[in-house]
């Protein structure tokens, strides 16, 4: 393509701005579109909001105004929806207004989530012609790239485990941290097996499982959940509000891969708020372990580099890089379903 990427930006919380900034500091895109949900960023241009120069695109949040706009690509970044189809309908219309598509939170393996559900998005996605993906870091990379590739290393295996550690202490957006996390609720609040948070993570980490799975050449059964909170030993003051003591302050969202009846893959994550916890201190952003032969365990740590006065966070960085990565591929895509 000679003239540059056509972007849409959707959403511009932490992750989103991350992925704007990226946008418009690459000279291959150029944005002409910027969808926004609050009243607050509407009509302000979006170098403005990324703390940039000024693009001439201001931002709205009509959506029809999103539609009617040409562009190659929609880089689709809002905040988590519980229940987890809540973007769906979005996605639907942008792909069937003839607008390739790239998620952050979801589309990563949509087969996951049963075959009438990728077939609906492979539907629209075909009607416009275009593609439809999902990457990130988890979902996107630590199980479907690092653990796939350090499978290479074993002759056999009999689980392959990664697990993440997210420290959200300094997640500011209260509706986020209170509401799409579950942080300082009752225990009694947060139901593990069918609860919205629940059915949120099982859809989004099985497909990580799944990814994984398909990368390896491994033909699951189905998935399992196994869940748990850790509550707050104290009251704990985070950049979102108080947490209270005995309130929700860790939450664990755990999916197995099952073959046989034997958990053969199993992914981990663990949102905390309070890192001295010493179930959480010390230990790495990311591990990948396997019990196979030979046995592999390795950990990983994204490292803060942003020169001074940049607030955003290594993950930001790391989302947008994924995200940047992906976007040529997805664009020159055949119509339907991408694996990245």
């Amino acid at each position: 393509m000679s003239r540059p990427i056509r972007v849409i930006q959707w959403a511009t919380g932490s992750m989103g701005k991350a992925c704007l900034r990226a946008v418009l500091d690459d000279p291959r895109f150029k944005l002409v579109g910027l969808f926004v949900y609050g009243d607050a960023k509407a009509g302000r241009d979006a170098g403005e909001i990324a703390r940039r120069p000024e693009t001439g695109v201001k931002a709205t949040r009509d959506k029809a105004e999103i539609l009617a706009l040409e562009a190659d690509v929609v880089l689709h970044c809002p905040m988590l929806s519980a229940p987890y189809d809540g973007h769906d309908a979005d996605v639907r219309d942008l792909l069937e207004a003839g607008k390739n598509v790239i998620s952050i939170n979801n589309y990563f393996e949509p087969r996951a989530l049963g075959d009438v559900f990728a077939e609906q998005m492979t539907a629209s996605a075909i009607k416009g012609g275009v593609t439809l993906a999902g990457t990130g870091v988890n979902p996107g990379w630590v199980a479907e790239r690092m653990a796939a590739n350090a499978v290479a290393l074993c002759l056999e295996h009999r689980n392959i485990a990664t697990r993440e550690i997210i420290d959200c202490t300094s997640v500011p957006n209260p509706d986020y941290v209170f509401g799409a996390l579950g942080f300082g609720a009752s225990p009694d609040q947060v139901d593990l097996k069918s609860g919205p948070l629940a059915q949120t993570f099982d859809a989004m980490f099985a497909q990580s499982v799944e990814g994984l799975a398909q990368r390896i050449g491994l033909t699951l059964d189905g998935y399992e959940s196994d869940h748990q909170l850790r509550l707050a030993g104290h009251d704990l003051a985070v950049a979102a509000g108080e947490i209270a003591k005995g309130t929700v302050a860790a939450t664990t969202w755990r999916v197995h891969g099952v073959v046989n009846g034997q958990r053969r893959i199993t992914h981990e994550v663990n949102w905390i708020m309070d890192p001295t916890d010493p179930a959480f201190a010390g230990k790495p952003h990311w591990e990948v372990e396997i019990d196979g032969l030979p046995g592999l365990k390795m950990a990983m740590d994204l490292v803060d580099t942003a020169p001074d006065g940049v607030r955003t966070k290594p993950e930001q960085f790391a989302v947008a890089a994924m995200v940047r990565e992906a976007i040529p591929r997805v664009v020159a895509a055949s119509p339907g379903l991408l694996r990245l």
